[in-house]
């Protein structure tokens, strides 16, 4: 299958929308040669602007230009982004729902030997947690730039998590799945795969590897719907209950500390409204090591082995 950056992707649908969109600005904190915001700094170079390595200014200037009208991409790494800008991204952009579109590179463990300085396994969890944000988490390259242009149109502000290394693209060129045309919505999830036995429910790059994992339970006689669920919040709620009745066992799957990321949101919905066995995969409230970024995910539990495992475990328990 083909494997693309996902950031390459946002940088090229970022130099895109700059051509037809005049309002479009981007920033970014002295990495725009990793977030890849150098194509647009080198096409539009009166509409970029790199603070240097200062985040908290990074996203005040962001949220300056927003609150003038432009529409403010601003990218640097996750843990820098989520940890470093929280507050003005806070009280500056997400309170008065201003356009900042905060798209970090480099999240969860997958950027392998950059380590655990760098790591950022609860970014998912803050930005969930926070009022007025919509919180996005792509499964490939392609989706990301059909992301990226769907961010640029919802208006408020917006939280949208990138990884570092070349992934599998499941999707076709033009955001097609087995040849369907879809549409990218912004709360609205992906159902990839039907199945009537549990359902797997991924974002990023465990979608890959809940479709793998799928193919490997129906040589078992297992029939596994998968969801891509892009959207964390808001997140679609109809989706995941219409999945759980007509499966009775559910499985997340995510590149992050299972506490409060998809499987604490999907676990939410399903308690009020229609609880059913959940297994969650994922980081295990650990800090993780340095590593070649495969390894990383067999050791800490993020492959498509453990998602079967943890499928096979949900259904024993629905009975």
């Amino acid at each position: 299958m083909n494997e693309r950056h996902m950031r390459e992707a946002y940088g090229e649908a970022l130099v895109e929308l700059g051509e037809t969109n005049p309002d479009i600005v981007v920033l970014d904190a002295d990495l725009s040669p990793s977030t890849k915001t150098c194509m647009f700094a080198e096409k539009f170079p009166d509409r970029f602007f790199d603070v240097g390595v200062a985040e908290a200014n990074l996203i005040s200037v962001a949220a300056g230009l927003a609150s003038s009208g432009k529409i403010a991409f601003a990218s640097t790494f996750s843990v820098f982004g989520t940890e470093k800008g929280l507050n003005q991204f806070k009280q500056s952009a997400v309170y008065p729902r201003l356009n900042v579109k905060l798209v970090v590179s480099h999240g969860g463990i997958s950027l392998g030997q950059d380590g655990v300085s760098h790591f950022c396994v609860e970014d998912i969890a803050i930005m969930r947690a926070m009022p007025n944000l919509a919180v996005v988490v792509p499964a490939d390259a392609i989706e990301t730039k059909v992301a990226t242009k769907a961010i640029a149109e919802y208006e408020g502000p917006v939280f949208m998590r990138l990884v570092r290394p070349k992934t599998v693209c499941i999707y076709e060129e033009g955001y097609k799945y087995a040849g369907e045309e879809l549409t990218f919505k912004v709360g609205k999830s992906v159902t990839l795969r039907e199945g009537s036995d549990v359902a797997i429910i991924a974002t990023g790059l465990m979608v890959a590897e809940a479709l793998a994992a799928a193919s490997d339970l129906e040589k078992e006689g297992i029939n596994a719907s998968v969801i891509n669920v892009h959207t964390i919040k808001p997140l679609d709620r109809d989706a995941i209950l219409k999945a759980a009745r007509e499966s009775g066992a559910v499985v997340t799957a995510e590149e992050h500390n299972v506490y409060g990321g998809l499987g604490g949101a999907v676990a939410e919905v399903l308690v009020e409204n229609y609880p059913v066995p959940v297994g969650m995969v994922g980081i295990r409230d650990t800090f993780c090591e340095s590593g070649p970024w495969k390894e990383l995910f067999r050791k800490y539990g993020l492959t498509s082995a453990d998602i079967v495992r943890k499928a096979k475990e949900v259904i024993e328990r629905r009975g």
